[in-house]
């Protein structure tokens, strides 16, 4: 349809100047908005604009490097809208309905996805409280067993001609207040380090951190309250076990905690969402902005 265009024979005199007057209005508008935009290639009746291509430069590319990559961007973007409009043609009328509608929904899955995702932020508390984790763990804890063992100690990796090495080891299995002072006073000269033993962490990765610790040897040194010595060409490992779960044991509190807070997080970002859709739709209602028309037998 040619916008530019207009039938004034039934249209009343005076009126056909201020109407004529009103197209060329709109006509130079939109070709003035045309023109700001610079042409660079066409496919029957779609171009392709300079500003399209603007976001594939960078500062620093080289002019050959820049030409190359427009030029293999305009030829791939047509080939893409020349298949576009041959299948238009080619493809069974039942298809093209088949995929538009697949478009549609994709769009409307996009803006009403978008949406909902800034509603639940702008809306969503974050906030999980001790107690909450505390009450859901004791009510789900049976579906929190170990599905691989978990170990709290403490270690040391010292290089292998370290003098002092019994002063630590001796430091590290006693573990008072005055003994942690020292280590961490000296800790500089360690290869690793972890004086924190209250925490839980996976057996295999502890293997990662003191590598003669081996799946075929950790049932002889992780063991509950026993020290151990380790070494191989990089190093002497010191390390003191604190406690360990075995796999099928109740997971703890501290180790499961991201995940409670995570499943804690999705219901009621789900309650959010079932309630946001119940307020939309009596809204929609009460303004009279959607209604279900009685449907004839």
């Amino acid at each position: 349809m040619d916008f530019c265009k207009i039938q004034l024979g039934k249209v009343p005199l005076f009126l056909g100047g201020i109407v004529l007057l009103c197209i060329f209005v709109s006509c130079d508008s939109l070709f003035k908005k045309q023109e700001n935009k610079i042409p660079v290639a066409r496919v029957g009746e779609t171009y392709l604009y300079k500003e399209d291509l603007k976001k594939l430069l960078l500062a620093n590319m080289s002019k050959e490097d820049s030409t190359s990559l427009v030029n293999n961007y305009i030829n791939n973007w047509a080939y893409r809208q020349l298949l576009l409009s041959k299948s238009k043609i080619n493809l069974p009328e039942e298809k093209l309905e088949y995929f538009e509608q697949l478009v549609s929904n994709y769009r409307t899955d996009l803006y009403t996805g978008a949406y909902k995702e800034a509603l639940v932020l702008k809306s969503h508390d974050t906030a999980i409280t001790r107690t909450q984790l505390t009450e859901f763990y004791e009510r789900e804890k049976e579906n929190f067993k170990l599905k691989e063992r978990i170990v709290q100690l403490r270690f040391v990796e010292l290089p292998v001609q370290y003098l002092d090495k019994d002063i630590i080891a001796k430091k590290l299995k006693d573990f008072k207040e005055a003994d942690k002072r020292y280590l961490d006073s000296i800790s500089v000269q360690f290869r690793k380090v972890n004086f924190n033993d209250s925490i839980w962490v996976s057996v295999f990765r502890v293997m990662e951190e003191i590598a003669p610790l081996t799946v075929e040897n950790q049932d002889r040194y992780l063991k509950k309250s026993q020290f151990f010595e380790l070494q191989d060409s990089l190093g002497v490992y010191l390390a003191k076990v604190n406690n360990i779960l075995e796999i099928n044991d109740i997971a703890p509190l501290t180790y499961v905690e991201p995940t409670i807070k995570q499943l804690l997080l999705n219901r009621r970002k789900l309650d959010y969402m079932k309630k946001l859709e119940v307020e939309v739709m009596d809204e929609a209602i009460k303004k009279k902005e959607f209604e279900i028309y009685e449907q004839g037998n």
